[in-house]
Protein backbone atom coordinates (compact mmCIF):
# COMPACT_ATOMS: atom_id res chain seq x y z
CA UNK A 1 0.00 0.00 0.00
CA UNK A 2 2.70 2.45 0.90
CA UNK A 3 3.85 2.04 -3.04
CA UNK A 4 0.66 3.30 -4.29
CA UNK A 5 0.84 6.21 -1.77
CA UNK A 6 4.36 7.22 -2.32
CA UNK A 7 3.52 7.05 -6.67
CA UNK A 8 0.41 9.00 -6.48
CA UNK A 9 2.13 11.57 -4.16
CA UNK A 10 4.76 11.88 -6.62
CA UNK A 11 1.94 13.12 -9.52
CA UNK A 12 -0.05 15.05 -7.23
CA UNK A 13 0.53 18.34 -9.13
CA UNK A 14 0.01 16.50 -12.34
CA UNK A 15 -3.33 15.18 -11.11
CA UNK A 16 -4.48 18.53 -10.28
CA UNK A 17 -3.22 20.15 -13.18
CA UNK A 18 -5.40 17.82 -15.15
CA UNK A 19 -8.36 18.50 -12.79
CA UNK A 20 -7.83 21.84 -13.93
CA UNK A 21 -7.33 21.97 -17.76
CA UNK A 22 -10.13 20.20 -17.59
CA UNK A 23 -12.35 22.25 -15.18
CA UNK A 24 -11.68 24.92 -18.26
CA UNK A 25 -13.61 22.87 -20.90
CA UNK A 26 -17.03 21.78 -19.81
CA UNK A 27 -19.47 20.14 -21.89
CA UNK A 28 -22.92 18.67 -21.13
CA UNK A 29 -24.77 15.76 -21.88
CA UNK A 30 -23.21 13.40 -24.71
CA UNK A 31 -21.28 16.56 -26.81
CA UNK A 32 -17.82 16.42 -25.43
CA UNK A 33 -15.78 16.29 -28.07
CA UNK A 34 -13.05 18.62 -26.40
CA UNK A 35 -12.70 16.47 -23.26
CA UNK A 36 -12.98 13.13 -24.95
CA UNK A 37 -10.31 14.55 -27.07
CA UNK A 38 -8.32 15.65 -24.17
CA UNK A 39 -8.84 12.27 -21.99
CA UNK A 40 -7.75 10.01 -25.11
CA UNK A 41 -4.30 12.02 -25.67
CA UNK A 42 -3.52 11.80 -22.34
CA UNK A 43 -3.70 7.81 -22.13
CA UNK A 44 -1.82 7.69 -25.36
CA UNK A 45 0.40 10.01 -23.77
CA UNK A 46 1.01 7.13 -21.51
CA UNK A 47 1.21 4.40 -23.86
CA UNK A 48 -2.60 3.55 -23.16
CA UNK A 49 -4.53 2.01 -25.89
CA UNK A 50 -7.33 4.26 -26.63
CA UNK A 51 -11.15 3.44 -28.00
CA UNK A 52 -13.08 6.55 -28.97
CA UNK A 53 -16.52 7.38 -29.84
CA UNK A 54 -18.05 4.47 -27.72
CA UNK A 55 -21.82 4.88 -27.39
CA UNK A 56 -20.97 8.41 -28.16
CA UNK A 57 -18.18 10.09 -26.97
CA UNK A 58 -17.64 7.24 -24.64
CA UNK A 59 -13.33 6.74 -24.78
CA UNK A 60 -12.08 3.78 -23.34
CA UNK A 61 -8.43 2.76 -22.50
CA UNK A 62 -6.92 -1.07 -21.70
CA UNK A 63 -4.11 -1.28 -19.96
CA UNK A 64 -2.42 -5.17 -20.57
CA UNK A 65 -0.99 -6.86 -17.84
CA UNK A 66 2.21 -9.12 -17.71
CA UNK A 67 -0.18 -12.23 -17.61
CA UNK A 68 -3.66 -12.84 -19.11
CA UNK A 69 -6.08 -13.03 -16.31
CA UNK A 70 -9.31 -11.64 -15.16
CA UNK A 71 -10.35 -7.45 -16.29
CA UNK A 72 -11.28 -4.79 -13.74
CA UNK A 73 -12.73 -2.04 -15.27
CA UNK A 74 -12.85 2.04 -13.67
CA UNK A 75 -15.10 4.07 -14.55
CA UNK A 76 -15.24 7.94 -14.62
CA UNK A 77 -18.08 10.31 -16.12
CA UNK A 78 -17.34 13.62 -18.17
CA UNK A 79 -20.10 15.56 -18.46
CA UNK A 80 -20.76 19.09 -16.92
CA UNK A 81 -23.99 21.05 -16.21
CA UNK A 82 -25.38 24.31 -18.02
CA UNK A 83 -24.77 26.93 -15.01
CA UNK A 84 -22.84 29.75 -15.24
CA UNK A 85 -19.64 29.32 -13.29
CA UNK A 86 -19.50 31.91 -10.29
CA UNK A 87 -16.46 30.47 -8.54
CA UNK A 88 -13.53 33.32 -9.78
CA UNK A 89 -11.37 30.60 -9.83
CA UNK A 90 -8.37 30.76 -11.81
CA UNK A 91 -9.51 28.39 -14.40
CA UNK A 92 -12.41 28.62 -14.54
CA UNK A 93 -14.61 27.49 -17.26
CA UNK A 94 -14.14 29.07 -20.47
CA UNK A 95 -17.89 27.84 -22.11
CA UNK A 96 -20.38 30.14 -21.16
CA UNK A 97 -23.17 28.07 -19.69
CA UNK A 98 -21.38 25.25 -18.48
CA UNK A 99 -19.33 24.38 -15.67
CA UNK A 100 -17.93 21.39 -14.05
CA UNK A 101 -20.01 22.13 -10.82
CA UNK A 102 -20.23 18.35 -9.90
CA UNK A 103 -16.67 17.24 -9.35
CA UNK A 104 -16.28 14.98 -13.06
CA UNK A 105 -13.26 17.21 -13.67
CA UNK A 106 -11.49 15.80 -10.34
CA UNK A 107 -13.27 12.09 -11.46
CA UNK A 108 -11.14 12.49 -14.87
CA UNK A 109 -8.21 13.20 -13.26
CA UNK A 110 -7.67 10.98 -10.37
CA UNK A 111 -8.70 7.82 -12.75
CA UNK A 112 -6.12 9.09 -15.08
CA UNK A 113 -3.73 9.71 -11.87
CA UNK A 114 -4.57 6.17 -11.02
CA UNK A 115 -3.86 4.83 -15.53
CA UNK A 116 -0.65 6.37 -14.94
CA UNK A 117 0.26 4.14 -11.82
CA UNK A 118 -1.12 1.20 -13.67
CA UNK A 119 0.51 1.41 -17.27
CA UNK A 120 3.45 1.76 -15.08
CA UNK A 121 3.45 -1.06 -12.88
CA UNK A 122 1.54 -3.11 -16.22
CA UNK A 123 4.93 -5.56 -15.69
CA UNK A 124 3.16 -6.57 -12.46
CA UNK A 125 -0.02 -6.93 -13.48
CA UNK A 126 -1.66 -10.32 -13.38
CA UNK A 127 -4.58 -9.36 -16.13
CA UNK A 128 -5.87 -6.04 -17.48
CA UNK A 129 -7.80 -3.02 -16.68
CA UNK A 130 -10.48 -1.59 -18.38
CA UNK A 131 -10.73 2.51 -18.43
CA UNK A 132 -14.29 4.03 -18.90
CA UNK A 133 -14.71 7.57 -19.63
CA UNK A 134 -18.65 7.95 -19.83
CA UNK A 135 -20.39 10.89 -21.09
CA UNK A 136 -23.72 11.59 -19.95
CA UNK A 137 -24.15 10.91 -16.21
CA UNK A 138 -25.98 14.25 -15.33
CA UNK A 139 -28.66 13.18 -18.17
CA UNK A 140 -30.14 11.60 -20.36
CA UNK A 141 -27.37 9.24 -18.98
CA UNK A 142 -24.44 7.51 -21.12
CA UNK A 143 -23.84 3.97 -19.18
CA UNK A 144 -26.50 2.45 -20.89
CA UNK A 145 -25.27 3.22 -24.34
CA UNK A 146 -21.91 2.33 -23.84
CA UNK A 147 -22.62 -1.02 -22.29
CA UNK A 148 -25.14 -1.70 -25.49
CA UNK A 149 -22.04 -0.53 -27.44
CA UNK A 150 -20.28 -3.62 -25.70
CA UNK A 151 -17.77 -1.75 -23.45
CA UNK A 152 -17.96 -4.46 -20.64
CA UNK A 153 -17.08 -6.72 -23.72
CA UNK A 154 -14.20 -7.64 -25.45
CA UNK A 155 -12.64 -8.09 -23.34
CA UNK A 156 -15.47 -8.86 -20.77
CA UNK A 157 -15.14 -7.12 -17.76
CA UNK A 158 -15.32 -9.12 -14.43
CA UNK A 159 -15.63 -6.48 -11.88
CA UNK A 160 -15.99 -2.56 -11.66
CA UNK A 161 -15.23 0.33 -9.50
CA UNK A 162 -16.10 3.90 -9.16
CA UNK A 163 -15.91 6.73 -6.83
CA UNK A 164 -17.45 10.35 -6.20
CA UNK A 165 -15.85 13.17 -4.81
CA UNK A 166 -17.93 15.95 -2.68
CA UNK A 167 -19.79 16.26 0.54
CA UNK A 168 -23.15 14.13 -0.40
CA UNK A 169 -22.36 12.50 2.94
CA UNK A 170 -21.71 15.52 5.47
CA UNK A 171 -20.32 12.52 8.08
CA UNK A 172 -17.27 12.57 5.57
CA UNK A 173 -14.30 14.68 6.39
CA UNK A 174 -11.98 15.51 3.28
CA UNK A 175 -9.82 12.79 2.50
CA UNK A 176 -12.45 10.02 3.88
CA UNK A 177 -13.43 7.39 2.33
CA UNK A 178 -17.48 6.39 2.85
CA UNK A 179 -18.41 2.45 1.41
CA UNK A 180 -22.26 1.16 1.26
CA UNK A 181 -22.54 -2.39 1.57
CA UNK A 182 -25.41 -2.95 -0.61
CA UNK A 183 -28.06 -0.28 -1.58
CA UNK A 184 -26.04 3.16 -2.17
CA UNK A 185 -27.92 5.45 -4.41
CA UNK A 186 -31.73 5.73 -5.57
CA UNK A 187 -33.48 5.56 -8.75
CA UNK A 188 -34.13 8.71 -11.20
CA UNK A 189 -37.88 8.35 -12.37
CA UNK A 190 -39.38 10.91 -13.78
CA UNK A 191 -42.90 11.40 -14.60
CA UNK A 192 -45.86 13.59 -16.06
CA UNK A 193 -49.50 14.05 -15.08
CA UNK A 194 -51.49 15.59 -17.28
CA UNK A 195 -55.30 16.30 -15.54
CA UNK A 196 -58.17 17.13 -17.93
CA UNK A 197 -61.17 19.26 -16.75
CA UNK A 198 -63.16 21.77 -18.61
CA UNK A 199 -62.62 24.88 -18.06
CA UNK A 200 -64.96 27.94 -17.81
CA UNK A 201 -65.53 31.09 -15.67
CA UNK A 202 -64.13 31.17 -11.91
CA UNK A 203 -67.25 32.39 -10.51
CA UNK A 204 -69.12 29.79 -11.94
CA UNK A 205 -67.44 26.70 -10.64
CA UNK A 206 -70.47 24.31 -10.82
CA UNK A 207 -70.51 24.85 -15.06
CA UNK A 208 -66.72 23.41 -15.03
CA UNK A 209 -64.56 20.63 -13.90
CA UNK A 210 -61.91 22.14 -11.98
CA UNK A 211 -58.46 20.45 -13.14
CA UNK A 212 -56.75 23.03 -10.32
CA UNK A 213 -58.70 21.42 -7.44
CA UNK A 214 -58.19 18.06 -8.63
CA UNK A 215 -54.17 18.67 -9.40
CA UNK A 216 -54.39 19.65 -5.53
CA UNK A 217 -55.89 16.40 -4.70
CA UNK A 218 -53.63 14.26 -6.84
CA UNK A 219 -50.41 16.13 -5.15
CA UNK A 220 -52.03 15.53 -1.69
CA UNK A 221 -52.74 11.64 -2.53
CA UNK A 222 -49.80 10.64 -4.02
CA UNK A 223 -47.98 11.45 -0.52
CA UNK A 224 -49.86 8.92 0.92
CA UNK A 225 -47.90 6.05 -1.69
CA UNK A 226 -44.52 7.12 0.67
CA UNK A 227 -46.62 7.65 3.80
CA UNK A 228 -49.01 4.47 3.55
CA UNK A 229 -48.17 2.24 1.02
CA UNK A 230 -44.25 2.09 1.63
CA UNK A 231 -42.78 0.59 4.42
CA UNK A 232 -41.60 3.09 6.67
CA UNK A 233 -37.75 1.48 6.57
CA UNK A 234 -37.49 1.57 3.25
CA UNK A 235 -36.94 4.93 1.75
CA UNK A 236 -39.09 6.94 -1.23
CA UNK A 237 -39.40 10.09 -1.99
CA UNK A 238 -41.91 11.32 -4.83
CA UNK A 239 -42.00 15.32 -5.03
CA UNK A 240 -44.05 17.36 -7.48
CA UNK A 241 -41.38 19.95 -8.87
CA UNK A 242 -43.55 21.65 -11.55
CA UNK A 243 -46.66 23.07 -11.98
CA UNK A 244 -48.62 24.52 -14.88
CA UNK A 245 -51.85 25.28 -15.93
CA UNK A 246 -53.99 28.36 -16.65
CA UNK A 247 -53.82 32.04 -18.06
CA UNK A 248 -56.03 34.13 -15.33
CA UNK A 249 -57.08 34.27 -11.86
CA UNK A 250 -60.77 34.29 -13.11
CA UNK A 251 -60.43 31.37 -15.68
CA UNK A 252 -61.00 27.52 -14.83
CA UNK A 253 -58.56 25.66 -17.29
CA UNK A 254 -59.08 22.89 -19.30
CA UNK A 255 -56.05 21.37 -18.17
CA UNK A 256 -53.22 21.03 -15.68
CA UNK A 257 -49.75 19.77 -16.18
CA UNK A 258 -47.53 18.18 -13.18
CA UNK A 259 -44.12 17.13 -13.44
CA UNK A 260 -41.96 15.49 -10.72
CA UNK A 261 -39.63 12.48 -9.80
CA UNK A 262 -40.19 9.51 -7.91
CA UNK A 263 -36.75 8.02 -5.70
CA UNK A 264 -36.79 4.40 -4.17
CA UNK A 265 -34.30 2.18 -3.21
CA UNK A 266 -35.28 -1.27 -3.70
CA UNK A 267 -36.20 -1.99 -7.40
CA UNK A 268 -39.71 -4.31 -6.59
CA UNK A 269 -41.04 -0.65 -4.44
CA UNK A 270 -39.90 1.21 -7.70
CA UNK A 271 -42.37 -1.19 -9.74
CA UNK A 272 -44.88 -1.28 -7.49
CA UNK A 273 -45.14 2.34 -6.62
CA UNK A 274 -44.74 3.72 -9.97
CA UNK A 275 -48.13 1.17 -11.13
CA UNK A 276 -49.92 2.63 -8.54
CA UNK A 277 -48.69 6.07 -9.17
CA UNK A 278 -50.73 6.39 -12.35
CA UNK A 279 -53.79 4.22 -10.59
CA UNK A 280 -53.94 6.76 -7.67
CA UNK A 281 -54.16 9.87 -9.80
CA UNK A 282 -56.61 8.50 -12.82
CA UNK A 283 -58.99 7.04 -9.87
CA UNK A 284 -58.88 10.85 -7.76
CA UNK A 285 -59.32 12.51 -11.52
CA UNK A 286 -62.07 10.45 -12.24
CA UNK A 287 -63.74 10.90 -8.83
CA UNK A 288 -63.99 13.85 -9.09
CA UNK A 289 -65.28 14.24 -12.76
CA UNK A 290 -62.05 14.78 -14.93
CA UNK A 291 -59.80 12.45 -16.39
CA UNK A 292 -55.78 12.30 -16.70
CA UNK A 293 -52.54 10.74 -18.72
CA UNK A 294 -49.60 9.36 -16.43
CA UNK A 295 -46.49 9.11 -17.63
CA UNK A 296 -43.75 7.28 -16.36
CA UNK A 297 -40.76 7.49 -17.20
CA UNK A 298 -37.79 4.94 -16.05
CA UNK A 299 -34.58 6.26 -15.58
CA UNK A 300 -31.45 5.26 -13.60
CA UNK A 301 -32.20 2.16 -11.26
CA UNK A 302 -31.09 1.90 -7.95
CA UNK A 303 -27.45 1.58 -7.28
CA UNK A 304 -26.36 -1.48 -5.34
CA UNK A 305 -22.69 -2.51 -4.25
CA UNK A 306 -22.01 -5.91 -4.28
CA UNK A 307 -21.41 -6.68 -0.40
CA UNK A 308 -18.52 -8.84 -1.03
CA UNK A 309 -16.30 -6.39 -3.32
CA UNK A 310 -16.85 -3.89 -1.21
CA UNK A 311 -15.54 -5.59 1.48
CA UNK A 312 -12.02 -5.70 -0.20
CA UNK A 313 -11.98 -2.11 -1.31
CA UNK A 314 -12.67 -1.40 2.05
CA UNK A 315 -10.04 -3.40 2.94
CA UNK A 316 -7.43 -2.04 0.42
CA UNK A 317 -8.47 1.61 1.80
CA UNK A 318 -8.46 0.78 5.11
CA UNK A 319 -4.51 -0.23 4.76
CA UNK A 320 -3.95 2.57 2.17
CA UNK A 321 -5.35 5.40 4.36
CA UNK A 322 -5.89 3.87 7.80
CA UNK A 323 -9.44 2.37 9.31
CA UNK A 324 -10.44 5.47 11.05
CA UNK A 325 -10.66 7.14 7.63
CA UNK A 326 -13.01 4.21 5.79
CA UNK A 327 -16.65 5.22 7.03
CA UNK A 328 -19.55 2.84 6.68
CA UNK A 329 -22.59 4.69 5.48
CA UNK A 330 -25.85 3.20 7.08
CA UNK A 331 -28.38 5.31 5.26
CA UNK A 332 -28.54 5.84 1.42
CA UNK A 333 -28.58 8.66 -0.43
CA UNK A 334 -31.64 9.46 -2.40
CA UNK A 335 -30.00 11.46 -5.93
CA UNK A 336 -29.51 8.79 -8.34
CA UNK A 337 -26.11 7.58 -10.26
CA UNK A 338 -25.93 5.93 -13.74
CA UNK A 339 -23.03 3.58 -12.32
CA UNK A 340 -26.12 1.80 -11.49
CA UNK A 341 -26.22 0.28 -15.32
CA UNK A 342 -22.85 -0.74 -14.88
CA UNK A 343 -23.20 -2.48 -11.36
CA UNK A 344 -26.56 -4.32 -12.72
CA UNK A 345 -24.17 -6.20 -15.06
CA UNK A 346 -21.12 -6.68 -13.18
CA UNK A 347 -20.02 -6.57 -9.59
CA UNK A 348 -18.11 -4.08 -8.08
CA UNK A 349 -18.70 -0.85 -6.03
CA UNK A 350 -18.87 3.31 -6.00
CA UNK A 351 -17.10 4.69 -3.33
CA UNK A 352 -17.32 8.08 -1.97
CA UNK A 353 -14.83 10.24 -1.37
CA UNK A 354 -14.99 13.68 0.64
CA UNK A 355 -13.46 16.73 -1.18
CA UNK A 356 -15.77 19.57 0.02
CA UNK A 357 -14.30 23.04 -0.46
CA UNK A 358 -15.34 25.56 1.66
CA UNK A 359 -15.35 28.52 0.65
CA UNK A 360 -17.05 32.23 2.06
CA UNK A 361 -17.52 29.92 5.62
CA UNK A 362 -19.34 27.08 4.19
CA UNK A 363 -19.22 24.20 1.44
CA UNK A 364 -21.28 25.35 -1.83
CA UNK A 365 -23.18 21.82 -2.36
CA UNK A 366 -23.33 19.99 -5.61
CA UNK A 367 -24.59 21.89 -8.72
CA UNK A 368 -24.37 24.81 -7.28
CA UNK A 369 -22.07 27.87 -9.49
CA UNK A 370 -19.54 28.13 -6.57
CA UNK A 371 -18.95 24.20 -5.88
CA UNK A 372 -15.47 23.64 -5.38
CA UNK A 373 -13.43 20.62 -4.65
CA UNK A 374 -10.72 20.27 -2.48
CA UNK A 375 -8.00 19.56 -4.42
CA UNK A 376 -5.08 18.14 -1.86
CA UNK A 377 -7.65 14.83 -1.62
CA UNK A 378 -7.38 14.16 -5.33
CA UNK A 379 -4.14 12.06 -4.80
CA UNK A 380 -6.24 9.38 -2.88
CA UNK A 381 -8.58 8.47 -4.81
CA UNK A 382 -6.12 8.05 -7.64
CA UNK A 383 -4.07 5.66 -5.47
CA UNK A 384 -7.34 3.83 -4.61
CA UNK A 385 -8.44 2.91 -7.74
CA UNK A 386 -4.73 1.67 -8.76
CA UNK A 387 -4.47 0.00 -5.44
CA UNK A 388 -7.97 -1.82 -5.77
CA UNK A 389 -7.23 -2.38 -9.14
CA UNK A 390 -3.97 -4.24 -8.76
CA UNK A 391 -5.16 -6.29 -5.40
CA UNK A 392 -8.31 -7.77 -6.90
CA UNK A 393 -6.50 -9.38 -10.44
CA UNK A 394 -3.92 -10.55 -7.78
CA UNK A 395 -6.42 -11.77 -5.53
CA UNK A 396 -8.20 -13.38 -8.46
CA UNK A 397 -5.48 -14.19 -10.60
Amino acid sequence: MLDFKELALEQEKVIINWRRDLHRIPEVGHDLPETAKYIAARLEEMGVGVQRNVGGHGVVGLIRGRTAGKIIALRSDMDGLPLEEETNLPFTSEHKGCMHACGHDAHMAMTLGAARILQEKRNQLQGQIKLIFQPAEEGPGGAKPMIEAGVLKHPTVDAILGLHIGSIFPELGNGQVGVCYGPAMACLDSFKIVVKGKGGHGAMPNATVDPVTISAEIILGLQTLISRELKPSRPGVITIGKIQGGTAYNIIPEKVELHGTARFIHEEERQRLSCRLGELSRQIAQAMRGDCEVRYNYGYPPLENSPTFTKFFAGIASSLLGPENVIEISEPTMGGEDMAYFLQHVPGTFFFLGGGKVQEGRIYPHHHPKFDVDESVLWRGAALLAATATCWLKENS
